[in-house]
């Protein structure tokens, strides 16, 4: 580990530091798995076929580089090998030997065809901690079918819960089984190399978005004996708790607790709903909820949904729809230091997220931009120990670029 112990040197300490990683996934499953491991300090080096991450040619309005790759791979290092070629494959050896944690999405197929499967790893460097990202698994009648984030959103019911009842499903945008994948997948290698510590050998790490979309369902996924199929999931709380109009602007309220519904009413002139005995529980609400939800709209249209918001305070949870683009400059976000300032050749200077975590004793360093492609192929292949002359052999023969 003396290479990713040099690389990390130079840096603060942070919870990872001198733990290397190899990142051959794409898309953003795997990929932000890989990134959650940097913001700690691992060293992870991204490895990309010669076709790239398919997640750099997505739709952006950035010319230089697709705006999703940039989010999703901060903070790595890049190198790119045909792993079809064997020079390539020697190389990615070479890399494995040195190596704490080689994370992956292929089919499960797909990498005893490559030569990298965990047997064959593991072979090499018995210490590995081997992590696969799948669409549905390693075994079962789906597991070399491809999974993305939607497909199995689409499966799992979520967008059929997400949709109106009696509607047709919908979709939740945002990638929200991918990257509560990435978090399993952070959160599994990390603790596969706490139980290194204590055995001294790596072991396989199995994470697919089948588990993630399920995961997430967990207050769903519960079928009591005797209870029939068709029976309602939804934990939505009739309607009170949702995002609301008013005046100007749309505003979220949070009013489950006896103590919020109360301060909900009192704050906007509804005082006597909070005296009726029939909205005195959740479920009572959600029972009357025709009843109570047109006081509410008529109500809220008094001001517009900032001014709700100030309005509320801390007496009732709330908040008023904002875009994405508000959340750089605004004050809570800035007083947790999670943005900072990125380099990106063709791009210049952008603003990203920094810092998930935050950590009292190792904070570590801010993260560096996500990798242009190819871009430490040569300083790593050096840092491993290949000479100029045998790197550009590498290339001549495309193994490398």
């Amino acid at each position: 580990m003396q290479a990713s112990a040099n690389h990390a040197s130079a840096a603060s300490a942070d919870p990872l530091t001198g733990v290397r990683v190899l990142d051959l996934s794409a898309y953003i499953a795997g990929p932000y798995g890989c990134t959650l491991l940097a913001d700690q300090g691992a060293d992870v080096i991204k490895i990309e076929p010669p076709t790239g991450d398919n997640l750099r040619k997505y739709p952006s309005t950035l010319e230089a580089e697709s705006r999703a790759f940039l989010g999703v791979n901060r903070g790595k290092r890049g190198l790119v090998l045909d792993l079809k070629q064997p020079e390539a494959l020697a190389v990615l050896m070479r890399l494995v030997e040195a190596a704490d944690v080689l994370i992956h999405n292929f089919r499960p197929s797909v990498p005893e065809r490559l030569g990298i499967a965990y047997e064959q790893l593991r072979a090499v460097n018995p210490r590995l901690i081997y992590c696969a990202v799948t669409g549905y698994g390693d075994t079962g009648p789906n597991k070399d079918k491809a999974g993305y984030d939607q497909v199995l959103q689409t499966m799992t019911g979520m967008c059929t819960l997400q949709g109106k009842r009696g509607g047709p499903p919908e979709i939740l945008y945002g990638s929200v089984v991918d990257y509560y994948a990435a978090a399993l997948v952070a959160a599994g290698v990390s603790s596969a190399l706490f139980e290194r510590e204590r055995s001294g050998a790596g072991q396989y790490v199995g994470v697919s978005l089948l588990r993630s979309a399920l995961a997430m369902q967990s207050a769903r996924m519960i079928w009591a004996e005797g209870e029939p199929k068709d029976i309602s999931r939804d934990m939505r709380s009739g309607g009170i708790t949702g995002i609301h109009p008013t005046r100007e602007g749309y505003l979220y309220i949070s009013a489950n607790t006896p103590h919020f519904w109360q301060s909900l009413c009192e704050k906007t002139g509804l005082a006597s709903l909070a005296q009726n005995e029939r909205y005195d529980s959740v479920r009572k609400r959600a029972l009357h909820c025709d009843e109570i939800i047109p006081q509410l709209h008529a109500a809220l249209q008094a001001r517009t949904a900032l001014e709700w918001e100030a309005h509320f305070g801390d007496a009732v949870p709330c908040a008023a729809a904002r875009s994405v683009e508000d959340m750089f400059d605004d004050p809570q976000v800035l007083a947790e230091d999670m943005v900072t300032r990125f380099d990106y050749p063709g791009i210049g200077t952008y603003r990203g997220i920094k810092h998930p975590i935050r950590f009292g004793t190792t904070p570590g360093r801010d993260p560096a931009a996500a990798p242009a492609f190819g871009q430490h192929s040569d300083a790593l292949l050096r840092e491993f120990g290949w000479t100029d002359d045998a790197i550009e052999s590498l290339r001549a023969k495309r193994a490398v670029l």
